[in-house]
């Protein structure tokens, strides 16, 4: 494939990723949906990760302790691949390149690749339901609506929230203990 070639195929996929985009943005123009992503999204910030943290080795006993432990190492691992990522890729916010898509809440940073809301979902709901898979009728939905939350609120491309999940999936993989 000649360099053309790529730029031509990379074109036509961020065509397609706008299209999306503007699609799931369109729902969070009515208020109640809004409240409800942000909500999601700002839960996904860390709160709800740090509670659970905190919770399961009260739940788990020593179990949960290295569960807890687990999720931290791979927390800070993806925070930091989060960061070289974003620098290195300078992807601007759907937001702030198609004025037809509405900001939904305030990000975090002004790049988009990856979804570090994404990275951190998949890699610690891996972790906790590797450990204690009756957990996974929550963390698996919650998960799924975070980086839902993402492009819904316009923050986010497709791939962004894809690259996210298949980068905290894999952090969470290789580091999982056999």
């Amino acid at each position: 494939m000649s360099k053309d070639q790529l730029i031509l195929s990379i074109q036509w996929v961020v065509d397609r990723e706008v299209v999306v985009c503007k699609l799931f943005n369109r729902v969070s123009r009515r208020a109640g949906i809004r409240m409800f992503f942000v909500s999601v999204s700002e839960l996904g910030d860390g709160g709800a990760w740090y509670v659970l943290i905190l919770f399961l080795p009260l739940i788990y006993g020593q179990n949960g302790f290295s569960t807890s432990f687990f999720m931290v190492k791979v927390g800070l691992v993806n925070l930091l691949l989060y960061k070289v990522i974003k620098q290195l890729t300078s992807r601007p916010r759907p937001c702030a390149v198609n004025l037809s898509i509405d900001m939904g809440t305030t990000p975090l940073d002004q790049y988009s690749f990856p979804s570090g809301h994404t990275m951190h979902a998949v890699a610690f709901s891996m972790v906790a339901t590797a450990h204690h898979p009756d957990l996974a009728w929550v963390l698996v939905p919650f998960s799924t609506l975070i980086a839902m939350s993402r492009i819904v609120l316009g923050l986010h491309y497709p791939t962004d929230v894809i690259a996210g999940g298949l980068i905290g999936g894999c952090v969470a993989s290789i580091m999982m203990p056999a």
